[in-house]
């Protein structure tokens, strides 16, 4: 399931909800995105007051699901569930929600770990972040988000996604 949307989530309750009733399941593995209040520049760290992410619907959705159905093609996933909020957001607040769920732990980890790194790379997002005197930048891409997109490329010889 994917949602794009402004308002925050509560965890415990979207988890309680993709697994209730499910009794395949053997193992949830969560990863949770906050607004942090720093961001690391090339000459040193700058506080961070707040930050909008925008994207452009209809578009946002479709790559998310393209996203998704990768890894429920790759690893034996009994449910997943992404999460992507938009809009302003200050320090400390939820911005994702990746929830995979599988018979075993294994592929629970590795698909919430894959889908966070095409997520990073591959959602179409664009992040404004304001410092504590309010002015915006927009935040590039890294090089170490691609880095780790990367590894996913290639599995058991076989090609199995490119942006």
């Amino acid at each position: 399931m994917i949602r794009v949307q402004a308002e925050n989530f509560d965890v415990g309750a979207e988890i309680n909800a993709l697994s209730k009733g499910n009794t395949a399941i053997g193992g949830i593995c969560s990863f949770v995105g906050l607004v942090r209040d720093f961001q690391h520049t090339k000459e040193d760290e700058v506080r961070v007051s707040a930050m909008t992410l925008e994207h452009y619907p209809g578009m946002t959705e479709k790559k998310l699901e393209e996203i998704e159905a990768i890894a429920q093609d790759r690893w034996p996933l009994e449910d997943v569930l992404i999460i992507h909020r938009y809009g302003r957001m200050e320090p400390g607040e939820n911005i994702v929600l990746v929830v995979t769920a599988s018979a075993h732990r294994k592929a629970a980890f590795e698909a919430a770990e894959f889908l966070m790194d095409f997520l990073k790379t591959k959602a179409p997002f664009w992040k404004l972040e304001e410092d504590q005197d309010g002015a915006g930048s927009w935040v590039d891409a890294r090089e170490a988000d691609d880095a780790a997109a990367n590894r996913w490329e290639i599995k058991n010889g076989a090609e199995v996604a490119k942006g």
